[in-house]
């Protein structure tokens, strides 16, 4: 006899208490306004409408959020009806006072809803916000219309445009709330819903905003957005709401949803959603616990040390950094102190939470400390030897349990761990400088490193606010091999032709916010030059070297840190070209009787990403990378890959693997050894497949 399955429980809720009625959304895992979620309360609201007994109307959800906004499956999909302005308007035609009931996330559509309601209860864990910019769209049920007449067009401007998500505390003194409430927040919504007079935002007036406060906040968003089409209709469209009638604001602002939605760079910035929840599906560590960690110590206070510390207390851990002696020790506080300086300065924080940070890192010169640590992250000097002698001496102090990290960036994790007698208690934790400010975190499993360690490095990243990557072991691992080849391919199109200035042009015209050469210059040409020092005893004779580089660093030209690189950098004025490039090239091209030729932006970019994608797909095959997503993660979020493009792997995929693979092949004749195809590449665009589908 076969099994009756339980069929699911319907998603909206409605229970009567006296003349209440109650409305619970239950979506989990976060109330997200699917296509059944929107069927329900059109329903409700329907049913609600014409039942006499019931006065008024609260509106909660189930679990510990509101309503975290749309569904985004949905979002590759043609509408499906009702559309959410099509619940708000059935709500709006009740004609019973709503009183929306705010916990956790209230964001986007669930925020848009909830303005749509009569009155804005809150718990103190509240958040709010508008935040589709960020996927590239615009609020699309009456955001843009609503949210002016609580705080104005000049902050509707602000708040719209760059996304902001604002804790209980703040939504109160906007007014995006109505009161927050410590105690029980659904017996005190229901007790306000019987004392509660009908009131619609849409019939309210805008609260008031000058001219001046309006074109600042307008200038200041088209500034930031770095030519984005959607905040360009988001500030237009918020306009509307001083001049256009309410209900035709609103049609106008759901054609610009619709429209934008479909654009690439919404497609781009919902494949990066998507990706992060892609990267935490982690094979091998399904059943591993995470260690509790407490104690952290750091070895290193140079620039990746401070700002790895300053991480650890904004999350509330103490920390204790060793230098090697008490000199270096004063000098690396001073480094951290300038950290919460600069914020404060910048007003991102007072000077009362900037000091009461500092309370939680000590400096010292005294490895005894290291006993206690859960976990040790060196972040000495990036050379194997200096590792390698510091984990021998972390692996004799440190306690049974503890966690050893390196944050080499390029250097061998199985090496380093093969000093210690615990190498599955070893981990990479790859930070990108600033590190305090940076989001994204490789952690790099070694080939001994234990499921449960790999987990807790995971764990930790996100409690201090990283996107946690996993790579496996290679030189560079995931970011750093895939932007050598990026750097190696854009010296070769200089040495044939292309100008440094010529080729960050191209780049930044793809969106970029610098090009190749000015990273260089700003990250310091002597670090990529004692790489290539460490792998010269290696490299084959038949990859293609450019020797300009070199000549500048043995001139001591390091980039900005020294006021010459590729560009020259005078105080106050805009880098200009570097006459020491153009001889060093000329002299180089001579040697080699290379005769420069001309190229287009089109084809340095499309150059370019097919290198990127051709070692993408050897880092992929490799397993170095456990999904072609995370590739694209990792150069969005560390190395300043336009997100609006969607990472590497994505916009060969848009720009098509056939296309990507004949460029490769162009790529790999000039380049010789280490520029060759990908067989995962060459497959893929032989068979009509795609990255995005590759080894699932």
């Amino acid at each position: 006899m076969p099994v009756m399955k339980t069929p699911p429980a319907p998603p909206v809720k409605i229970v009567r208490d006296g003349q209440i009625a109650v409305v619970t959304i239950d979506n989990p895992p976060v109330n997200a306004l699917s296509t059944p979620v929107r069927d329900g309360l059109l329903a409700a609201f329907c049913e609600l409408a014409s039942d006499s007994a019931v006065k008024a109307i609260v509106i909660t959800g189930a679990g510990s959020d509101f309503i975290a906004g749309a569904d985004l499956k949905e979002m590759s999909l043609p509408p499906i009806p009702p559309s959410l302005p099509d619940v708000i308007l059935e709500m709006e035609k009740c004609g019973k006072p709503i009183v929306a009931a705010l916990k956790g996330s209230t964001l986007g559509g669930g925020y848009e809803f909830a303005l749509a309601c009569d009155y804005r209860l809150a718990a103190a864990n509240a958040v709010v916000g508008l935040p589709e910019t960020k996927l590239g769209i615009i609020p699309g049920a009456g955001g843009t219309q609503r949210l002016p007449r609580l705080v104005g067009v000049a902050k509707a401007i602000e708040l719209i445009t760059e996304g902001k998500r604002l804790k209980a505390n703040e939504a109160l003194s906007l007014g995006m709330i109505d009161a927050i409430v410590y105690g029980d927040l659904l017996a005190e919504a229901k007790l306000i819903a019987t004392r509660l007079p009908k009131r619609r935002l849409s019939k309210s007036p805008l609260v008031c905003s000058t001219a001046d406060e309006i074109s600042a906040a307008a200038a200041a968003a088209t500034k930031k957005s770095r030519g984005s089409k959607n905040i360009e209709v988001a500030i237009e469209t918020i306009r509307q709401s001083e001049h256009v009638p309410f209900d035709q604001a609103v049609q106008n602002e759901r054609e610009a949803f619709l429209m934008l939605r479909e654009s690439d760079e919404a497609k781009a910035l919902r494949h990066l959603f998507f990706a992060e929840r892609e990267s935490r599906k982690v094979p091998g560590i399904a059943d591993a616990k995470p260690r509790e960690i407490k104690r952290i110590v750091i070895l290193g206070a140079g620039t990746m040390g401070a700002g790895i510390a300053a991480s650890f207390a904004d999350a509330r851990y103490e920390v204790t950094v060793i230098e090697r002696d008490k000199i270096a020790a004063g000098a690396g506080m001073d480094r951290i102190r300038a950290i919460y300086q600069r914020q404060v300065e910048q007003g991102r924080l007072t000077q009362q939470a900037a000091d009461e940070r500092l309370t939680r890192v000590a400096l010292t010169d005294d490895w005894e400390f290291v006993r206690e640590a859960d976990l040790v992250i060196e972040a000495v000097f990036e050379d194997i030897a200096i590792k390698t002698e510091a984990f021998r001496k972390i692996d004799t102090l440190a306690k049974p349990g503890a966690i050893l990290a390196t944050n080499t960036s390029y250097l061998d994790v199985d090496q380093i761990a093969a000093v210690t007698k615990r190498p599955e208690e070893v981990v990479g934790l790859h930070f990108f400088s600033p590190a305090n400010v940076m989001r994204l975190l490789e952690v790099v499993r070694g080939a001994k490193t234990a499921p449960d360690v790999l987990a807790t490095g995971l764990e930790i990243a996100r409690r201090i606010g990283k996107l946690p990557i996993v790579a496996g072991v290679c030189d560079g691992f995931i970011g750093n091999r895939i932007f050598s080849v990026y750097r190696r391919h854009a010296e070769y199109l200089m040495l044939d032709g292309a100008s440094p200035e010529e080729i960050d042009r191209a780049m930044e015209k793809f969106g970029f916010a610098m090009g190749p050469f000015a990273v260089s210059d700003l990250a310091g040409l002597d670090i990529a030059w004692a790489m290539r020092k460490r792998r010269a005893a290696t490299r084959h004779p038949d990859e293609r070297y450019v020797e300009v580089a070199d000549r500048l660093c043995e001139q001591g030209l390091f980039g900005r840190k020294t006021g010459r690189g590729w560009y020259v950098y005078e105080k106050g004025t805009q880098p200009v070209p570097n006459p020491e490039v153009v001889k060093h090239l000329e002299a180089e091209r001579a040697a080699k009787k290379i005769t420069p030729r001309k190229f287009t932006d089109a084809e340095i970019s499309r150059r370019l990403i097919a290198a990127m994608a051709n070692e993408g797909a050897k880092v992929l095959q490799a397993g170095i990378a456990l999904h072609a997503s995370d590739i694209d993660l990792v150069f969005v979020n560390g190395y300043g890959f336009p997100a609006a493009r969607g990472g590497p792997m994505y916009a060969a995929d848009r720009i098509g693997l056939k296309e990507i693979l004949q460029e490769a092949e162009a790529a790999a004749r000039v380049g010789g050894v280490g520029s060759e195809v990908a067989p995962l590449l060459s497959k893929l665009a032989e068979s009509g497949g795609s990255f995005s589908d590759a080894l699932r």
